[in-house]
């Protein structure tokens, strides 16, 4: 895949990976500024400990990115990395993609403590818990209080920690499936919920997203 045809906009998130001198990884976040196809690409220069990371001319790096289904790589070498008028870190231009795509039915375990909200009913009757596993189209959800049937639909919320950064993690779905209590859930679990997604705004589709692809990265290794 060439960058080109990612058609990807200004200010889009990319992580940049490079190694320390022990050969350990150091991963960064930044943003797409611009590109000169064929020539360069142009990054916010990420900062650590509030201050500006500085980048050698010559040093390789690796960028990842999350695009639609999947995350794509490609690695570049540091041309330079100027100061005025502000911050910007110059990329030699990938000459392809890698793309490792990701199915919507994957779920990754996690166990994650979520505050849920029965948002069916005129009560609004609230609940807490933890995510057990989770996909981009569903969730399996385990509550210590019963407060729901097959066909409410829940708000569930959290705090997530995506590669030190933290988000509000907020979701909407519909009940398609529940496990009782005479299943032998665990201590402390008295029922278990199976959750589909349902529309979320762009803002919390995008933690999602992130948060999803970053678990099922780590759980797999295919970000060191």
């Amino acid at each position: 895949m060439k960058f080109e045809e990612l058609k990807l906009t200004y200010g889009y998130p990319l992580q940049l990976q490079t190694a320390t001198l022990a050969g350990q990884p150091e991963r960064f976040s930044c943003r797409l500024i611009g590109c000169l196809p064929g020539r360069s690409i142009l990054l916010s220069v990420p900062k650590q400990a509030g201050k500006l990371i500085k980048f050698r001319a010559g040093q390789k790096i690796v960028v990842r990115l999350m695009i639609d289904n999947g995350i794509g790589i490609f690695a570049g070498i540091v041309e330079s990395q100027t100061q005025d008028p502000y911050p910007i870190l110059h990329l030699s231009y990938p000459e392809t993609v890698t793309f490792k795509g990701i199915r919507g039915a994957t779920r990754v375990a996690v166990r994650e403590k979520i505050e849920v909200t029965n948002i069916s009913v005129e009560s609004k009757i609230k609940a807490s818990g933890f995510i057990s596993d989770m996909s981009i189209s569903g969730t399996r959800i385990e509550l210590s209080d019963d407060i729901a049937e097959i066909g409410d639909i829940l708000e569930l919320r959290a705090q997530v920690d995506i590669r030190d950064v933290k988000r509000d993690l907020i979701l909407t779905g519909v009940i398609r499936s529940r496990v009782d209590p005479t299943d032998n859930l665990g201590e402390g679990v008295l029922v278990s919920y199976g959750l589909e997604f349902t529309s979320q705004t762009d803002e919390h589709r995008l933690v999602m997203y992130a948060y999803v692809f970053n678990q099922i990265a780590l759980q797999e290794n295919s970000v060191p």
